[in-house]
C-alpha cells in the first residue's frame, strides 16, 4: 500500500492523497484584512479577517511558525533517541525526540533540516530516511505545521562547530525501547506532541515492517512551498 501524497482537484484545492478513508483537504478562503499585530524574535501574531460565505467573515488571531522538523531515530536495537529538555512555556522538564525549526532559508529542505538538527542535538546521521506523519500542531491558534522523519542505520556524525546554547545546553539523551517509549506516552508521561505522535507512527510503522511508509520527497499537504528533499 502507498502512502498518501498530495493531490489536486478541478476547483484547485489540494487533498492528501485518494488512497486514504479520510484526507484532509488544503483550500485558501478569501482574505479580507489582515495585519500583523505582535512582530516577535521567531514567531508572529497575525490578525486576519476571512469571509467564510455563509457563515459571514470572521476575524482570528494566530501565531505564524516557520515549521519545523523531527526525528523518531531508530537504532538496530529497537531503541529510540529521547531527549530531556526544560521548556519554559510549560515550566516543566519534558522527554521529546530530536526537532528543530525550519530557519536557515528556503534553500534547505526538509530532509535537510532533519539531518542537521539530528546532527546538531545528538551528534547522528542516519543512513536511511522516510516520512512517519505530517502534523498541524494546533491548527486553531498557529501556522506550524511539523513532519517528522524515521531515521535509521545511525551513525556518529562528523564533529561540527554547532554550539548548543540555552535550554539545548542542557539536553540530556537517553535510548529507550520503542515499546517502551509508548507505553510511556500511552500512560501519560510523555506529553511533547512531536514525540507522541512520531512514537506511535514509528511502532505501527515497525509492526507493519515498515511497508508503507512515505519517501522523503513526498510533498507536505500544508507547506506547498517547502521542498521536501
Amino acid at each position: 500500500m502507498s502512502g498518501p501524497t498530495a493531490a489536486g482537484a478541478a476547483d484547485g484545492s489540494l487533498t492528501s492523497g485518494a488512497s486514504s478513508v479520510i484526507a484532509d483537504e488544503r483550500r485558501e478562503r478569501p482574505v479580507v484584512a489582515s495585519e500583523t499585530v505582535l512582530d516577535g524574535a521567531i514567531f508572529d501574531v497575525e490578525r486576519r479577517r476571512v469571509d467564510l460565505d455563509e457563515a459571514g467573515v470572521v476575524t482570528r488571531e494566530f501565531v505564524t511558525h516557520p515549521g519545523a522538523v523531527a526525528v523518531v531515530a531508530l537504532d538496530d536495537e529497537g531503541r529510540v533517541a529521547m531527549i530531556r529538555q526544560y521548556r519554559v512555556p510549560v515550566a516543566a522538564h519534558l522527554w521529546e525526540i530530536p526537532a528543530g525549526l525550519l530557519d536557515a532559508g528556503p534553500e534547505e529542505s526538509l530532509l535537510l533540516a532533519a539531518q542537521r538538527e539530528l546532527a546538531e542535538e545528538i551528534d547522528l546521521r542516519a543512513a536511511r530516511w522516510d516520512v512517519l506523519v505530517d502534523q498541524a500542531s494546533s491548527a486553531g491558534m498557529t501556522t506550524e505545521v511539523v513532519r517528522v522523519f524515521l531515521a535509521r542505520d545511525l551513525s556518529a556524525a562528523p564533529a561540527g562547530d554547532f554550539v548548543r546554547e540555552g535550554e539545548e545546553a542542557e539536553i540530556e539523551l537517553r535510548w529507550v525501547p520503542l515499546a517502551d517509549a509508548v507505553d510511556a506516552v500511552l500512560a501519560g508521561a510523555v506529553h511533547s506532541v512531536s514525540a507522541v505522535v512520531g512514537l506511535l507512527a514509528a511502532e505501527r510503522a515497525q509492526r507493519s515492517g515498515f511497508a508503507a511508509l512515505r519517501p522523503v520527497t513526498a510533498a507536505s499537504l500544508l507547506r506547498p512551498d517547502v521542498i521536501p528533499a
